[in-house]
C-alpha cells in the first residue's frame, strides 16, 4: 500500500488526519506509534527524527509528510476524493487555512496546555500558564459561537480541512473546559461533527485508549 500513517489513536492532531482520510475513503496502512516503547519510538524516529506524529509516508512518490495541516493539503492535492477539503478557489482556500490555524492555535494548543499540566510531576505545575490557556479558550469559544450561529460547517455548507481541525480541538476542549452549557452554537457545531461518519469512526477507534486521558470530565 502506498500510504502509511504513523500516529497514535488518542492523539488529537492525529484525529485531524484520520478524519480527512476517512472522509474520502483514502486507503492507507496504519502504524500505531508508542513513544514509551523504545523499539517503536526508534523505528518511528527513523522516519521522522523530530519524533512527533502524525506523519504520512507515501512510498509511491517517495515522500515523507509531517504535520497535520500539511498532510491534509498533500492528500487533497495528490489523493483527492468526494470531499474537497481544501478549495481550489484561492480566496476560499486562504479562508479555510485561516480557520484551520484558528482551531489549531487558539483551541487545540490551549487545550493541550491544560491537559499537559495535569501530567506534570507534583510541584512542577504551571497555574499561571493554565489560567492563560483557559482565558484564551474562553475567548475562542465566544468567537466560534458567534460565527457558527448561521453556518453548518466552518466554511458554511462544505465540509473542509477547517472542520477536520475543529473536531478534535472542540471535542477535547469540551472535556477540559466544558462549553456545551454556555455556548449553544459551538455545542451544536460539535454535535454535527460528532455525527459525521468520518469523525464518529475516529472517536470509536480511540475508545480503547480513553483511559489514558487524564482526569477527563466525560468521554
Amino acid at each position: 500500500m502506498s500510504l502509511k500513517l504513523y500516529f497514535h489513536p488518542l492523539a488529537s492532531f492525529c484525529w485531524k488526519v484520520l478524519i480527512a482520510l476517512y472522509e474520502n475513503d483514502t486507503s492507507f496502512e496504519p502504524h500505531v506509534v508508542d513513544l514509551a516503547n523504545e523499539t517503536s519510538s526508534a523505528e518511528f524516529k527513523k522516519i521522522w527524527p523530530i519524533g512527533k506524529f502524525p506523519v504520512l509516508r507515501d512510498d509511491t512518490r517517495d515522500v515523507t509528510v509531517p504535520e497535520s495541516s500539511i498532510i491534509i493539503e498533500y492528500l487533497s492535492q495528490h489523493y483527492p476524493g468526494r470531499s474537497q477539503l481544501v478549495p481550489t478557489d484561492v480566496d476560499l482556500a486562504r479562508q479555510t487555512r485561516l480557520r484551520d490555524r484558528f482551531y489549531d492555535l487558539y483551541v487545540h494548543e490551549p487545550m493541550q496546555k491544560i491537559v499537559g499540566d495535569r501530567l506534570r510531576p507534583p510541584g512542577k505545575n504551571d497555574p499561571h500558564g493554565v489560567e492563560q490557556a483557559r482565558a484564551q479558550l474562553q475567548t475562542a469559544y465566544g468567537m466560534i459561537d458567534r460565527e457558527m450561529g448561521a453556518k453548518t460547517w466552518a466554511m458554511r455548507d462544505a465540509f473542509s480541512m477547517a472542520d477536520c481541525a475543529a473536531a478534535p480541538a472542540l471535542y477535547y476542549a469540551n472535556l477540559v473546559m466544558p462549553f456545551d452549557g454556555t455556548h449553544q452554537n459551538a455545542a451544536a457545531y460539535l454535535g454535527r461533527l460528532m455525527e459525521r461518519p468520518s469523525f464518529a469512526r475516529t472517536v470509536k477507534e480511540a475508545q480503547p485508549y480513553f483511559g489514558l486521558f487524564p482526569q477527563s470530565r466525560r468521554i
